[in-house]
Parts: structure tokens; C-alpha cells; sequence
């Protein structure tokens, strides 16, 4: 049984909140609310969802069906490209925090770069606005390269408490999580479990070595690498497996084999549209 207490553990972002170091990710569940119900059942505490996966509202629904107060639970979403720029921004919280029946979101990010600099930086400053107004408690962004953070930058903004980006051992990303770490922003892995992609022998042998199924490896890979893992799975066992890694770490050599399976883009199984204009 994986510890509550464990799930709980957090990080403080660059905006004063804590984050939980461990995620739900909800993205291709159409019906998010039972999957929500048992994650936080089990002890998560931090749902990531967004705006394009279509499920906030059932996201908000599981947890006021948990029982929980609002405040013990951690919700992230997203706005994405096609609804970049300062007023669609405006009018897409208000959507999100409608759908959900909240009265704040704890994170808000700009899902993807795609829409161009112009938009890309209209839609941060109406986040931001959010923010100062309490309707958001800290802002994000997603998917963003090297070239997207700077340019937050150069505007003069604050620059994000987070950026979620596609990571795993086949694709580190490392120069983006470089500049994360060097200006204080919580790196966010989406993709930890390589959709489902875990037979390299190197994972196996490490499963075999730990006990633990190919999945937890990843998992614990990434925690001990200090990202936030945002595994998804609708099947309440995975659910829970998931989440059953705190007690046990990865030797630095073990952690070493894993970090040289590193592709770099070649080893993207996503999106992943760090290099946008």
C-alpha cells in the first residue's frame, strides 16, 4: 500500500505554493471522475488535467465526491494553443474554473508554444492577472524550450513556477532542464511511463533487481532525478503501483544506466513541441 503521508511530500514553487512530487495524469480519460476517486482514495494529491483532455469537470466532481477540502488537493490544467492570446485567456479561466465549480486553480499553464510570441506572451500576462486576482495561485507553462523561457524573460515577467514537458529516460531534455533548475522552475514530466513502452532490457533488469514492476522504476527514476512524474493509468491496481515508490531508491549507478538510455529527441514518443517558433 503506497503511503499517504509519502504522496503528500511537496515542493515549494517559486510562487510560495507546495506542490505534491507526485501526479495524476488524466489525459485520454473520458470518464476521469472513477480514476480520480480511487487516486485520491489511495493518497494523491495532485490531479493534472487541462482544457483540451475534456474532463476538468469531472475532475472537480471526484473531488468533492472524495470528500476532501478543496485546499488538500492540488489541481492543474491547461489552455492550449488555439485559445492563446489576452481575452480567449481571460474567458478560458473562467471556463475552467466554471466546468470544475472551483473558485481557484491551484496551477494554470500555457499548454504548448505553438501559437507565436505575440499570443504566447498575451496569454501569460492575463495568467498573471489571474494570479494577482487569487484565481489562480501560480502560473506554468508547458512544452517550452530554452527560447520560449527567455522570452518571458526579455517581456520582463516573472518567470513560470513550472514547465511541464515530455520526460523520461530515452529523452531528457536536458538543456531545458538546466535552465529550468538555474532560474528556480519545478520541472514537470509528462510521458514518465513512455506510454507504457518499459520492455528495454535495462528497465527489466532493474525491475528484476528491485522487485518492483518496470513502471516504478520509471517513476522512481524520476523523483530521485528531483522532476514531478505525472503517471496516468484508469486501472485502480496501476493506480495504486504507481504511487508505490517510497520505499526504495535506485542506486547512483542504477540511476547512471538509466540516464545513458538518454536519445534526446529522437527518443520523444510524444508531441513534445519544445522546438516551436
Amino acid at each position: 500500500m503506497a503511503s499517504e503521508l509519502a504522496l503528500q511530500s511537496t515542493v515549494t514553487l517559486s510562487s510560495g505554493h507546495k506542490m505534491p512530487l507526485l501526479g495524476f495524469g488524466v489525459f485520454q480519460n473520458s470518464d476521469a471522475t472513477p480514476s480520480v476517486l480511487e487516486a485520491l482514495k489511495i493518497g494523491y494529491r495532485h490531479v493534472d488535467t487541462a482544457q483540451y483532455y475534456r474532463n476538468e469537470a469531472q475532475v472537480g466532481e471526484a473531488v468533492r465526491k472524495s470528500g476532501l477540502n478543496r485546499s488538500d488537493v492540488f489541481i492543474t490544467t491547461k489552455i492550449m494553443s488555439n485559445n492563446h492570446g489576452y481575452h480567449s485567456t481571460q474567458r478560458g479561466i473562467a471556463d475552467s474554473l466554471a466546468r470544475m465549480k472551483f473558485d481557484y486553480i491551484d496551477l494554470f499553464l500555457i499548454h504548448d508554444p505553438l501559437s507565436g510570441t505575440q499570443r504566447r506572451l498575451e496569454t501569460y500576462q492575463a495568467l498573471l492577472e489571474a494570479k494577482a486576482t487569487g484565481r489562480i495561485n501560480s502560473v506554468g507553462v508547458s512544452n517550452y524550450g530554452v527560447k520560449h523561457l527567455e522570452e518571458i524573460k526579455t517581456a520582463g515577467y516573472e518567470l513560470p513556477s513550472v514547465n511541464q514537458i515530455e520526460l523520461h529516460p530515452f529523452n531528457q531534455q536536458t538543456d531545458i532542464v538546466k535552465y529550468c533548475r538555474e532560474h528556480n522552475i519545478i520541472v514537470q514530466a509528462y510521458c514518465p511511463l513512455v506510454h507504457g513502452k518499459m520492455n528495454h532490457p535495462i528497465i527489466l533488469d532493474l525491475a528484476s533487481k528491485y522487485k518492483r514492476d518496470p513502471a516504478q522504476i520509471l517513476v522512481r527514476w524520476s523523483l530521485q532525478k528531483g522532476f514531478v512524474p505525472l503517471p496516468k493509468s484508469e486501472r485502480p491496481a496501476r493506480i495504486e503501483s504507481n504511487a508505490n515508490v517510497y520505499d526504495f531508491d535506485l542506486d547512483v549507478d542504477d540511476i547512471h544506466k538509466l540516464d545513458n538510455l538518454n536519445r534526446g529527441k529522437a527518443g520523444s514518443i510524444s508531441w513534445n513541441p519544445v522546438d516551436a517558433p
